[in-house]
């Protein structure tokens, strides 16, 4: 009878965090991705700039686990963000594996936030975009909760939402949630995506009125 052969750690390399360049897009809901790889690039004093070979915004350095890491916001608008993906992990030779995904999530409340070994992009067209160029689903994704708009049967209410700011109060549980975000990425790093998707999958700043 042969043993099965136990799961492999998944170990992020590459940290993606999905928005729209342009000033008027700063601090959307929309561009919560990009608000959490400059909190990993603070943390970890790895200074971004831009690239025009990855088509982002790149940082490299190391890891509280003492490993290289690299971060990426793509310049290419969330519709294309596929594009800088892939020319990162072509150029490094990464397997879609190890690259996790930031990316805002109507679906999930402000507070928050849900990591996944793999799915589909959930209508989410940054998420279309990086699938179709990595050409596979399996990849870990974070997704940030943004919360729906009170009216969600009109599409471009929907857009507004999305492409607006959070409400103050929103802003202060969105303050907390990023340090989160920081400590969800580093228990990725040290000990595997699973180990944290069990410890931070069930967090909800609000109902534990942890702010």
């Amino acid at each position: 009878m042969t043993k099965a052969t136990p799961q492999s750690v998944v170990i992020p390399q590459l940290i993606v965090g999905l928005g729209n360049p342009e000033p008027k897009y700063e601090q959307t809901r929309h561009n919560i991705g990009f608000a959490a790889v400059d909190a990993l690039a603070r943390s970890w004093k790895i200074p971004l700039s831009e690239n025009r070979k990855f088509q982002g915004e790149f940082g490299e350095g190391v890891s509280p686990n003492h490993e290289k890491i690299r971060l990426l916001k793509p310049l290419t608008y969330m519709n294309n963000s596929g594009q800088a993906i892939r020319a990162v992990t072509d150029w490094f030779k990464l397997p879609p594996e190890s690259i996790l995904v930031i990316y805002d999530d109507m679906d999930l409340p402000v507070g928050k936030i849900r990591l996944r070994l793999s799915g589909s992009a959930g209508g989410h067209n940054g998420m279309k975009s990086a699938i179709a160029h990595l050409g596979t689903q399996n990849f870990p994704r974070l997704r940030i909760g943004i919360g729906k708009p009170q009216k969600v049967a009109d599409n471009g209410n929907t857009i507004s939402h999305v492409l607006g700011r959070f409400s103050p109060s929103e802003n202060q549980v969105v303050t907390k949630l990023l340090p989160l975000v920081v400590e969800c990425v580093e228990l990725c790093l040290k000990q595997g995506v699973e180990k944290a998707m069990n410890r931070y999958n069930t967090v909800d700043l609000i109902a534990t009125q942890d702010f």
